[in-house]
């Protein structure tokens, strides 16, 4: 039968359906048959045909049809599951069921009467009439359709390959297949790479397709971080019942992190072949991470026994969350198995970088942001892992990619939750001391970006990346400040040398946020100015020596800091500063930094072409929420300190007194050097009648400040902490992700989803 033929018939069905006023009989095979059996329709087709104003209609109208449409794809699935899909039509029919449940999933899920539906036992339906003492034990839907969808990803000759010697041997029997024996791809626990199948690809990603429109029950509730964050689809599908728990999560982990967008080393190559590796890739990675959507605070329930689970899993840890995903992956501790995951996760993210040496060379990848979730859950709930990522430079390989992301992504709106991620990600590296002490590693890829051109370390780069995202990113970026400010303390007492670009963008900042009318506008602004002294006083207490340019920067913009110590305290003259700025607002000065060429071949950040759908997010907890402030030891140990009634910098509104903050700003360790070296520069200066720079930073280069400056304060570093309201914001974002990159077929569109709003730009 032709396929417009099956089309037309397939419509047809739908037509009925929506038509008929009584309830159809569930033993109605001849009529239920027509949505699955003959027909060889694609998911795209499926989409079209059955238009969401009647799959609405039948649920408003005929519900006990609707209900009894989704029981009987289910029943057809679990039938597949069973009897292993032999023939092509048993394949056709579990394709179909898939596709029609992945259409109409979404609008169960919109109406709250309908929540509980797939979580009921069917009374006597699907099972053929056998009695009713069969109900007792009954599954409810969402579990039989979870189960069967698990069983149906490790089908012989479907979805994995056979291992079948010859046609004569039985078919593989379902029931004892030993699915790790199948796992998708070499990488973590498993070594042998099967050869490449395209329907078997193809296959898979429909069932993926399938089960994440099941866990996207998620996107129609409310955002409440009250509300119990388990997801009962991912809760049952991670849990012991699933047997395939083990092999799914490591086909999936390896899927993502074996893949090669390259096209095998040659360029342009994927203009020759078409890649359909990448459609799985991209499927497996949004199901990775909506799998291991976990509220580590709330979890560490002992349930699992540790020893069934093969060599690549730690069993020396005391059992971990019930979500066996999350507690997989937190077990995972064999070096190759951190370096294979590193270095797939370095080379997806830098692939959009590669474009910009030889346009159009290899495949650009469009699931970055996917990948960054995985990689902050790898390093949240992998303590080792993260270990692993700072023990060497190859950190810096994710690093530079976020910084890169970060930039192009500074002056476009609907990126705002990728310019979040990228920050978080750097957070929680920058808790460890490893991270500081990387940065020092001269940078010397050149990857166009649009930012000034420097010679100098990782740790320039980070800075002069920041300092343009403050300077020039959208005024939705604020809330980030304190976050971006904060990584640099955290790694300043590390930075041996910085470049001469880094440190005027440095005072720069300064400059920016201590302007009066700044300080006073917001009760938090003064924040900004602490970190940044913070900054000055570890690197000038810790790495005096190498940091003449910064020094040399200090002694040039000193007025700056003799404006501090001497800001206005008297309400008329603050009223005066900020009257005086209302007239000119502006989110930051943008002037008096000599912003200098940027580098070759980049292009400008670029704001978001107007239309552009995003998703809203919530709100993310400020800095004192977010981090832990700990205090390094002799030893390098870190200890916690315990949070003050007042918090570190004292808050309250700018009318009432903040100036209370005033008397606390760390001015005591810079004004001693200004005092010490302003007046051995000047002599010189008149000695040698010196105007050249290179002299006065060969001086201070030399010079020493042993002895001159207070006692060093210990080091402080502001750890991330895991808290609901981050876990709630990654819910949210990474729903949203999932949301606009769908798009063909177009799974959640026009659904009345709740987690977030849809926008336009």
């Amino acid at each position: 039968m032709g396929s417009a033929d099956s089309k037309l018939n397939f419509r047809k069905a739908v037509i009925q359906l929506t038509t008929k006023t009584q309830p159809v009989e569930a033993t109605d095979d001849a009529f239920w048959d027509q949505f699955w059996a003959d027909t060889a329709t694609s998911v795209q087709d499926v989409f079209a045909l059955v238009p969401a104003a009647e799959i609405r209609a039948v649920r408003e109208e005929s519900p006990s049809n609707l209900a009894t449409l989704c029981y009987k794809a289910v029943e057809k699935l679990v039938q597949g599951a069973e009897s292993g899909c032999h023939s092509e039509k048993e394949k056709q029919v579990v394709l179909n069921c898939s596709r029609l449940l992945t259409r109409v999933l979404p609008y169960i899920f919109e109406d709250p009467d309908w929540r509980g539906f797939f979580w009921s036992t069917v009374p006597g339906a699907g099972r053929g009439g056998q009695g009713e003492e069969e109900d007792e034990n009954a599954r409810p839907l969402a579990e039989s359709l979870l189960l069967a969808i698990a069983d149906l990803l490790f089908c012989p000759d479907f979805t994995v390959q056979s291992h079948r010697r010859s046609t004569v041997d039985s078919a593989e029997d379902v029931h004892s297949l030993d699915s790790c024996e199948y796992i998708w791809e070499a990488g973590v626990g498993f070594a042998h790479s099967p050869q490449p199948n395209y329907t078997h690809d193809m296959n898979r990603m429909e069932l993926l397709k399938l089960l994440l429109t099941c866990f996207s029950e998620a996107m129609y509730l409310p955002p409440a971080p009250e509300s119990g964050s388990t997801n009962p689809w991912v809760q049952f599908f991670c849990s012991t019942e699933n047997r395939h728990a083990l092999p799914l999560f490591t086909s999936l982990l390896n899927t993502v992190c074996a893949y090669d967008p390259v096209g095998y080393g040659i360029p342009y190559n994927h203009l020759l072949f078409s890649d359909y590796r990448e459609p799985l890739v991209e499927e497996a990675a949004q199901v990775l991470i909506v799998t291991l959507d976990h509220d580590g605070a709330t979890s560490a329930s002992p349930t699992v026994d540790g020893t069934t689970t093969g060599t690549a899993m730690d069993d020396a840890d005391p059992p971990g969350p019930e979500n066996l995903f999350v507690n997989y992956l937190s077990r995972i501790h064999r070096e190759e198995d951190f370096q294979f995951i590193l270095k797939g996760i370095a080379r997806l993210l830098s692939n959009p970088l590669l474009q910009t040496y030889l346009p159009n060379s290899t495949k650009k990848i469009q699931f970055h942001q996917e990948l960054l979730v995985l990689f902050w859950k790898l390093c949240d709930f992998n303590k080792k892992f993260l270990f692993f990522v700072l023990k060497s430079s190859d950190v810096l390989d994710i690093l530079v990619p976020i910084l890169y992301f970060l930039n192009d992504a500074r002056a476009d709106q609907s990126r705002v939750g990728l310019m979040h991620i990228g920050v978080f990600i750097l957070l929680l590296l920058s808790g460890e001391r490893n991270f500081g002490v990387r940065l020092n590693k001269p940078y010397s890829v050149r990857v166009p970006m649009d930012i000034p051109v420097f010679t100098g370390t990782h740790a320039d780069l980070l800075i002069v990346v920041f300092h343009k995202i403050i300077t020039s990113g959208h005024q939705r970026l604020q809330p980030l400040f304190d976050c971006l400010l904060t990584i640099v303390v955290n790694v300043s007492p590390y930075l041996k040398s910085l470049s001469m670009v880094t440190a005027n963008k440095l005072l720069h900042l300064l400059e920016a946020f201590s302007t009066t009318w700044f300080l006073f506008s917001a009760a938090q602004n003064h924040h900004l100015v602490f970190f940044l002294l913070e900054v000055f006083n570890n690197i000038i207490q810790y790495q005096f020596d190498g940091n003449s340019n910064l020094v040399y920067a200090i002694i040039r913009k000193r007025s700056v800091f003799h404006q501090l110590a001497n800001l206005p305290t008297d309400p008329p003259a603050i009223h005066k500063a900020l009257q005086r700025r209302r007239r000119t607002p502006e989110p930051l000065s943008r002037t008096g930094s000599q912003e200098g060429a940027s580098m070759e071949g980049s292009r400008p950040a670029a704001p978001a072409e107007p239309g552009t759908l995003k998703t809203s997010l919530v709100a993310t907890p400020g800095i004192d929420k977010l981090t832990e402030k700990s205090q390094v030891s002799e030893d390098g140990t870190l200890r916690s300190l315990e949070p003050e009634p007042h918090q570190s910098f004292a808050e309250g509104s700018p009318a009432k007194g903040v100036l209370s903050w005033k008397s606390k700003l760390p001015l005591q360790t810079i004004m001693r050097l200004l005092q010490v070296l302003v007046p051995q520069v000047e002599k010189i200066c008149i000695d040698k009648g010196l105007t050249d720079e290179s002299e006065i930073l060969r001086f201070l280069q030399h010079g020493t400040l042993v002895g001159l400056l207070p006692v060093p304060h210990p080091i402080l570093i502001r750890k991330y902490q895991a808290n609901s309201g981050t876990a709630m914001w990654f819910r949210t974002y990474m729903w949203g992700v999932i949301y606009l990159r769908n798009v063909d077929p177009p799974i959640w569109y026009d659904t009345d989803v709740k987690l977030f709003e849809i926008q336009r730009v």
